[in-house]
């Protein structure tokens, strides 16, 4: 599951904070044809091509600013570098970058153009906006929680698992010089987070408990009992023995020397400092300007305006819904009891749980071949990147999701990932995993942002960026056309789906609850576990993920309504003539949408198939 830039994962978020759209030094004017006679009036077509031209400097510039962006799209030209994203210097340069580039596409506009220029104009125009107006919430006060731990993704990417290359001695020498900068960013989390302590903007004390073990599991004395080991112990033999000697020694002098100590005095402060001053409340209402805030973040999340009381309602309507279709299954299983019953049934039957973590990943692999004639009967377009399942790297197992994709890198060289969680194997149940492959591999996450990877005529802020609401509602539609995928025949199987579409249903009326209408920790995990088939585990680590990233979890069924929607209006329109194959070649080819650039879309594809 994702967020915004989802396809960086969420943690990038955080390192990505402030980059989202803007722009370079301005266009010539155009030279005067001899004579003095000005040129005639720019075509569509020039404009077009200007403003294509301007998004690829945009682009550019993006990335020299938010080097780890590049990184994670395998553009290793800043692979060395990481700015203190975290300083005042680097915020107002964020923001200057947003505000030029604003005004640089605004001044040329959007008459004449159509199709999928008009498109980039509108979904850039709107991004450009939207960052600005984030710039009134100090988000950067609040750098750290469970979710979004510096350390851990530092960790990540130096253990030389994740997108940092480490292959040759550039590589190697790369982030030897990107991990020295960790510490001035730590050190300035620090200074931020003293700062909202004054001001009364800091985390939940719940949410920074769970910090403390996260730092503990990566600290260590010695440089080679850390994972920033990692690309020591697997050093290329291919290296010469006078370049093993100098990164071995290098590397031990960052770990020992800059990055441990620098992890050492952010515990440190957490646990002396911060905890004390973090607030026992849970929700973002109670931060200064907090229901203004959550507001936008749900706006963000959704890319619609919707008042967090109609998300609400919603939610308890979807829930109410999806609760009959689950007594449906009651009744074909032949169970009795009531739906609280059968819930713990299924959450504590041994049959429903795996043998090992090989028989757990086994079992995945083989919902691959099982969908594939339904994949070919229902999609033309389809990735041309390769795919991968592997699970859940241990040291960040406890706090990461069930499952979740990492799109392949640009070039290739890596595949999307589809990550499974084996940690507390007894609570991965054999009736989620038909569910989370559709909507985490295929045709869920790896079919859409791998696809839009490989729209290469696009501009690159749309290639890599994307909405939560359409990524997500992706996702979960995916997992609702199982059936019409030859998947889902068990009943229990198909329970998976309804608990799953029932869990995202469920997060509209708690996320809401939590930050709009004061609800407190427990009394989401109470909601969650009355009204669904959720572990006491996934309860917990769900509702500090609200608390964490507040609004991000309303994308995803907001997203599949409104798929379902113009599914529903399309096929009602077009009768014998609707092809799901073309349909869903509509909804994928353009990429990331927002949700009401996605229905105008629609609506026009399907009058061109009248």
């Amino acid at each position: 599951e994702m967020t915004r830039t989802t396809a960086y994962n969420s943690v990038l978020l955080a390192i990505a904070i402030a980059a989202a759209v803007a722009g370079l030094a301005g266009i010539p004017a155009p030279a005067h044809a001899a004579g003095g006679k000005a040129p005639p009036a720019a075509t569509a077509e020039s404009k077009a091509q200007t403003l294509n031209r301007l998004y690829g400097e945009y682009w550019e510039e993006l990335l020299r600013l938010n080097p780890i962006q590049a990184t994670f799209q395998g553009d290793p030209r800043y692979n060395d570098q990481l700015p203190n994203f975290l300083t005042e210097a680097s915020r107002r340069e964020n923001s200057e970058f947003n505000a030029r580039w604003l005004k640089r596409i605004e001044a040329i506009g959007a008459d004449g153009l159509d199709g999928q220029d008009r498109l980039s104009y509108d979904i850039f125009v709107k991004s450009a906006k939207d960052t600005l107006e984030s710039e009134q919430f100090p988000g950067y006060l609040m750098p750290m929680n469970q979710f979004n731990n510096l350390a851990g993704f530092a960790a990540q990417l130096g253990s030389g698992t994740n997108a940092q290359p480490f292959k040759t001695v550039k590589d190697y020498d790369n982030w030897r010089a990107r991990g020295a900068k960790l510490a001035p960013i730590m050190d300035q989390a620090i200074v931020n987070m003293r700062e909202g302590m004054r001001q009364g903007v800091v985390q939940p004390k719940a949410l920074m408990q769970k910090v403390l073990p996260q730092f503990d599991a990566l600290i260590a004395d010695q440089a080679d009992k850390t994972l920033f080991w990692g690309p020591i112990k697997n050093m290329p033999a291919t290296f010469s023995e006078a370049d093993k000697a100098r990164i071995t020694a290098e590397y031990r002098t960052m770990i020992e020397q800059e990055v441990m100590p620098a992890f050492r005095r952010m515990r440190e402060f957490i646990a002396k400092e911060y905890l004390p001053a973090c607030r026992d409340t849970a929700g973002m209402g109670d931060l200064p300007n907090g229901q203004a805030w959550y507001a936008y973040n749900a706006y963000q999340s959704m890319s619609v305006r919707r008042s967090p009381a109609e998300v609400h309602q919603t939610g308890l309507d979807e829930v109410a819904r999806i609760h009959g279709e689950i007594r449906k299954v009651m009744q074909e299983v032949g169970f009795k009891g009531s739906l609280h019953d059968f819930f713990k049934y299924v959450n504590t039957d041994k049959k429903f749980e795996f043998e090992s973590e090989e028989a757990l990943l086994t079992h995945y692999r083989s919902i691959e071949a099982l969908l594939e004639p339904g994949l070919n009967r229902m999609f033309n377009l389809k990735p041309k990147a390769g795919f991968e399942i592997r699970p859940v790297e241990a040291f960040r197992a406890q706090s990461a999701a069930g499952g979740s994709y990492q799109p392949p890198s640009e070039d290739g060289s890596r595949p999307g990932i589809f990550y499974v969680n084996t940690y507390d194997l007894p609570s991965r149940k054999t009736w989620d995993s038909e569910d989370l492959f559709l909507h985490e591999a295929k045709p869920g996450h790896h079919f859409q942002l791998a696809l839009q990877q490989e729209l290469t005529g696009l501009p690159n802020f749309r290639r890599f960026g994307g909405e939560t609401a359409y990524i997500e509602g992706w996702g979960l539609y995916s997992e609702t056309i199982g059936k019409e995928l030859g998947a889902l025949t068990d009943p229990y199987m198909y329970f998976g789906m309804l608990q799953n579409e029932l869990w995202r249903a469920i997060r509209l009326v708690v996320d809401t609850g939590f930050h709009s209408k004061g609800w407190t920790r427990e009394q989401v995990i109470k909601y969650m576990l009355e009204n669904s088939a959720t572990s006491e585990t996934d309860a917990v680590s769900e509702a500090e993920r609200y608390m964490a990233i507040p609004g991000q979890a309303l994308a995803y069924k907001t997203g599949q309504l409104k798929i379902t929607e113009l599914r529903a209006r399309a096929e009602a329109a077009l009768g014998p003539k609707f092809d799901i194959r073309a349909f869903h070649d509509e909804i994928l080819k353009d990429g990331s949408v927002p949700l009401d650039v996605l229905d105008a879309k629609v609506d026009r594809w399907v009058n061109s198939q009248r």
